[in-house]
C-alpha cells in the first residue's frame, strides 16, 4: 500500500509543478509580447498609418489592426511622392525593362480573315432556245472547269425543222427580200446565226442543235439529262469563270469605319506561304453578322492561273494611313477590366501607378489618350510585380486628367502650320502628303486631317499644293488652308 500512496504524492507534486511552469511562462510570455504599436521614425512626418495585409483602408492614428494580429505601419510623407522605390540593383534582377512615352504614327489598317468564294459577276446562265427533247450529253458534272464553247448537249427541236423547210424553199425562189424575211424568223425562233449558216450553206435541214457554254469557268449546276423534254427559256447550266475570284473578309464591327470601297488589300494563304496577292475593296456589304459581329469587306482578286479556289482560307490586311499619336509599348498597359494603368518611373529608383485612357493598337503600341505625357518613361517588363508591390503599399494611382476644353479666359491652342500636296479631298477631311513639321516631331508623310471648316476646301481640288495651319485638339484638325502664293 505505500507505494501506491507515494505514485499518487509524486503524481500530485508533478502536477503542481506543471501548474506552476504554465502559469510562470504565461507570465513571461505577456512581458516578452511583441509591441502593438509600431513606433514612428522620428523627424518623419506621418500622412496615415495602414494594415499592409488591407493596404486600402488607412488609420489617422497607430494601433493594432483591426484585421490581422499585426501593428499598424506608418506611411511617411517622403514615401508617398516617390511611389515604390526598388533599389537599381534588384530591379534589373526582376528583369524590369523601361521605354519612353513617344509621339510617332500609329500603323492603319485593320487586319481580318477570309474566304475565297466565287465571282458573281463572272456567271453565265445556259438555257434552252426553244422546247425539244435532250438526245445526248456530254461527259459533264457540277464543278468541272470548262472552256469556252465547251459542248454540254444536242437537243432536238422540232419546231424548228418546219422553220427551217420553208426558209429552204423561199431561198430557191430568188425573191432577196422574201429570202430576208425567212431568214429573220429563223433567228427569232432562237436558232443561233452559225445553225442558220449551215442550213442556208447545206441546204438541208438541222433541227438537232448543241447547246456550248458561253464562257469558260467551274460548272456550278447542270440540270440537262439525256431523254428530259426541255421547254423553253430553261435553265440547262450555270458556269461560273474563274479569271477572278472573290475574297470575303470579315471586318469587327468596331472597325467598320475603317474600311471602305477601293482601299488596298493584301491576302496570304496558308495554300501558297509566303506568296502574297493584291486586291481591292469592291463593296463594303450592308448587312453584319449578328453571331459574329462583324461587316463583310468583298476583296476582288485576280485568278489568271486559277489557283485559288472557292472555299480557301486566308488572312487579310486592308491598308490604311497612319495617323499620329502618343504612343506607349502596349505590353507596359496594365488593364484589370476596370481600367487601364501603367507603372510610371521616377527618379531615384521610384515607380508610380498612373491611370491611362488607352485609343487604337497597333504594331505592338497603344494610343494614349489620356495619363501619359511625351517624354514620361514607363515599366515595359516586370510591371505586373511593381504593381503588386504598390498595391500592398497602399499606394492609388495617378487619375488620368482629361484634356481641358477651351472656353473663355484660356488661350486658343496654338496652330501649327506646314505645306503640302492635297491627294485626297472631300468636305470633312483632307489628305495632304506635307513635308516635315518640327514644331510637333513629324516628318515628310502622307495623312489625313480633319477639316474645321468644310469651305476651306472649296475653290481647291486634288494635286493643288496647298499651305496649312492646324492644331491637335481631338485629333489633328485643319483650321486654315490656302493655294501657295496666297495669303
Amino acid at each position: 500500500m505505500t507505494p501506491l500512496k507515494i505514485s499518487r504524492a509524486g503524481l500530485g507534486a508533478g502536477a503542481l509543478l506543471a501548474a506552476a511552469i504554465l502559469a510562470g511562462g504565461v507570465l513571461i510570455g505577456r512581458a516578452t509580447a511583441p509591441e502593438t504599436e509600431a513606433p514612428a521614425a522620428a523627424g518623419r512626418k506621418v500622412l496615415y498609418w495602414y494594415d499592409p495585409m488591407v493596404p486600402g483602408q488607412r488609420f489617422d492614428k497607430p494601433g493594432k489592426s483591426p484585421y490581422m494580429d499585426m501593428a499598424l505601419q506608418p506611411k511617411y510623407a517622403d514615401e508617398a511622392g516617390g511611389g515604390v522605390r526598388i533599389d537599381p540593383a534588384r530591379a534589373q534582377n526582376l528583369g524590369v525593362r523601361l521605354a519612353t512615352v513617344e509621339r510617332g504614327l500609329l500603323p492603319g489598317g485593320v487586319a481580318a480573315t477570309g474566304v475565297i468564294a466565287y465571282s458573281e459577276r463572272d456567271l453565265a446562265v445556259v438555257q434552252a432556245k426553244a422546247a425539244g427533247f435532250v438526245q445526248r450529253v456530254y461527259a459533264r458534272a457540277p464543278g468541272d472547269v470548262i472552256a469556252a464553247g465547251a459542248p454540254l448537249a444536242d437537243i432536238l427541236v422540232p419546231e424548228w425543222a418546219g422553220a427551217q423547210a420553208e426558209f429552204l424553199a423561199v431561198r430557191a425562189t430568188g425573191d432577196a427580200a422574201l429570202t430576208r424575211a425567212a431568214r429573220q424568223r429563223l433567228q427569232l425562233l432562237g436558232m443561233p446565226p452559225s445553225l442558220v449558216e449551215q442550213v442556208e450553206r447545206s441546204g438541208r435541214v438541222r433541227n438537232v442543235v448543241t447547246v456550248s457554254t458561253p464562257a469558260g469557268g467551274a460548272i456550278k449546276t447542270l440540270g440537262v439529262r439525256a431523254g428530259m423534254t426541255v421547254a423553253a427559256g430553261q435553265t440547262l447550266a450555270e458556269v461560273n469563270g474563274l479569271s477572278r475570284v472573290w475574297l470575303n473578309a470579315a471586318v469587327p464591327e468596331a472597325l467598320a469605319s475603317e474600311v471602305r470601297p477601293g482601299q488596298s488589300a493584301t491576302a496570304t494563304l496558308t495554300a501558297y506561304p509566303g506568296e502574297i496577292f493584291e486586291g481591292r475593296v469592291a463593296a463594303l456589304l450592308p448587312q453584319a453578322d449578328a453571331a459574329s459581329r462583324t461587316i463583310t469587306a468583298r476583296v476582288e482578286l485576280a485568278n489568271p492561273r486559277g489557283r485559288l479556289r472557292p472555299g480557301m482560307f486566308a488572312n487579310v490586311q486592308l491598308a490604311g494611313t497612319g495617323q499620329p499619336a502618343l504612343l506607349a509599348p502596349s505590353e507596359a498597359v496594365i488593364r484589370t477590366g476596370r481600367r487601364s494603368v501603367v507603372m510610371v518611373a521616377g527618379p531615384g529608383g521610384g515607380f508610380q501607378p498612373a491611370e491611362v485612357r488607352t485609343g487604337r493598337e497597333a504594331g505592338g503600341r497603344t494610343e494614349i489618350l489620356q495619363g501619359l505625357s511625351e517624354g514620361e518613361k514607363v515599366v515595359a517588363s516586370g510591371q505586373f510585380l511593381i504593381d503588386s508591390e504598390a498595391s500592398l503599399a497602399g499606394l492609388r494611382a495617378r487619375p488620368a486628367q482629361p484634356a481641358a476644353a477651351p472656353h473663355a479666359g484660356h488661350a486658343a491652342p496654338a496652330l501649327l502650320e506646314g505645306a503640302g500636296r492635297i491627294e485626297a479631298l472631300s468636305p470633312a477631311s483632307v489628305t495632304l502628303s506635307h513635308g516635315a513639321i518640327p514644331g510637333v516631331g513629324w516628318p515628310a508623310m502622307t495623312m489625313a486631317f480633319r477639316l474645321a471648316d468644310p469651305a476651306l476646301a472649296r475653290g481647291l481640288k486634288v494635286g493643288d499644293r496647298v499651305r496649312f495651319a492646324f492644331d491637335q485638339q481631338g485629333g489633328p484638325t485643319v483650321r486654315r488652308m490656302s493655294l501657295e502664293g496666297q495669303p
